[in-house]
């Protein structure tokens, strides 16, 4: 079944036009009460988190309508972290999660992510089902039948005492200065006092939202603003969150970036040394730098690659039974506390190895060597298909033939953003600017 309305993590458009409209948000409220009350049973509720954009209002009231219009109680969470929704679905022993949020996207955008009971983000399939009902007769509850709502008011605070537990036993930060930049979303507040609770000196930065500054000029997406913190502050670490906190860049006592890749390579490294990397593998997209692979295979263990976008990480490493994964951009999912990526719990498993090891951070974040990469975007217009257009093939052949036996190339379109990422790796640094220019400056005719 096909999907117009889903993307690889929702729904995402720009706040106040189709399809981040109230009207849309209420239909797909009502399709997805709708999808989980099927049985007709009246014992049904969702939980609803939101990042700090403005729009945020607006859409969770619509979906509240939505919903409660088919007969779910809602139970409005306020701003928590994306993880925090696929958490507390299940804690809550909600039939569904709802999180409002376009993540490391500008606060004009805005978009709707469902997990489903067992706190995992929905499957293709549901999706489409959900979709379909939008476009189809929503049969509403009968008017005894209606949901309720309410807010509640410690949905944050337990998010933070599960985050907690994810620290090993023993372990404080005492002594350590870290610099916690929440990008003024969704971790505005969770993420500093974790981090104080379990000793450590914060120096907090993007934590104050104002609606319209989310991962303006700070967070995973701009981690200068945090280095930069890092080097004025003489901090030890920086841990950069985005917008929803399900992403993490780490930064070292330098201020130098290290991303997800070189996360998950000391992760994947530490856990198999100590037998709880199941599968003996790690599962990353194929975004992720041949360096990555090359250090994995090294130890005898594998890169297990798929698709751009953590949800098809999430359900390789489920297929699989294996528990870490993640991408380059910095979503690190590890099964054995969250059910998606989650740049909180990420960041402390990084601090934990930094005490025990007693190694600086600008040590634990070069696992490996990376093999040169180079990304550029190029913005297109709506209804304008690049990728189709003939020329721009031609270029993207000519280009393939030309890095064969000496890299790779990946172009494809984001599925969050109107961007086609052109990508390519190698060693030879003068090909690889040359290559990825080539392609661009052909889609850049193209649109």
């Amino acid at each position: 079944m096909s999907r117009k309305l889903f993307g690889t993590d929702g729904v995402r458009g720009r706040a106040n036009q189709w399809p981040m409209t109230a009207d849309l948000a209420l239909k797909l409220g009502a399709a997805a009460g709708r999808y989980f009350r099927r049985d007709g049973s009246s014992a049904h509720r969702v939980v609803i988190g939101k990042d700090t954009r403005l729009s945020g209002y607006m859409l969770e009231n619509a979906l509240t309508a939505g919903l409660t219009s088919t007969g779910m109680n809602v139970l409005l969470l306020g701003p928590v972290p994306t993880p925090a929704v696929g958490y507390l679905t299940r804690s809550m022993r909600a039939d569904l999660g709802v999180m409002i949020s376009a993540s490391h996207n500008p606060h004009q955008d805005n978009g709707i992510k469902f997990f489903g009971p067992d706190g995992f983000k929905l499957s293709d399939a549901a999706e489409a089902e959900i979709e379909a009902m939008v476009e189809g007769e929503i049969t509403p509850a009968k008017p005894e039948n209606i949901g309720r709502a309410k807010r509640i008011e410690d949905g944050r605070g337990r998010y933070q005492e599960f985050v907690k537990t994810s620290f090993p036993n023993g372990l404080r930060l005492d002594g350590l200065k870290v610099v916690i930049d929440c990008a003024n979303g969704a971790a505005y507040r969770a993420a500093p006092e974790v981090l104080w609770e379990l000793g450590a000196e914060v120096i907090p930065v993007g934590v104050a939202p104002n609606g319209t500054n989310i991962n303006d000029r700070c967070g995973s997406t701009h981690p200068e603003t945090a280095a930069e913190a890092v080097v004025t502050h003489g901090a030890h670490v920086g841990i950069s969150l985005d917008g929803d906190a399900d992403r993490v860049m780490i930064l070292d006592e330098t201020g130098r970036v290290a991303d997800g890749d070189q996360i998950m390579a000391l992760l994947a490294a530490r856990w198999a040394d100590e037998g709880r990397l199941t599968g003996g593998a790690l599962v990353a997209t194929v975004m992720s730098n041949l360096g990555l692979e090359r250090f994995l295979n090294a130890r005898d263990l594998r890169l297990e690659r798929t698709a751009v976008g953590d949800r098809y990480v999430v359900e390789r490493m489920r297929a699989g039974g294996f528990n870490l994964g993640g991408e380059q951009s910095g979503h690190i999912v590890m099964t054995d506390y969250a059910t998606t990526g989650d740049g909180l719990i990420a960041g402390l498993q990084f601090l934990a190895e930094m005490v025990r090891t007693g190694q600086p951070a600008s040590t634990l974040t070069r696992s490996f060597d990376t093999v040169p990469q180079l990304l550029k975007n190029v913005r297109f217009p709506e209804g304008i298909r690049p990728l189709d257009v003939d020329s721009v093939q031609r270029v993207i052949a000519a280009n393939e033939a030309r890095i064969l036996g000496k890299g790779r190339i990946l172009i494809r379109k984001s599925g969050t953003e109107p961007l086609i990422r052109v990508m390519a790796e190698s060693e030879d640094e003068a090909l690889l600017a040359a290559v990825v220019d080539d392609i661009v400056s052909a889609v850049e005719a193209a649109v």
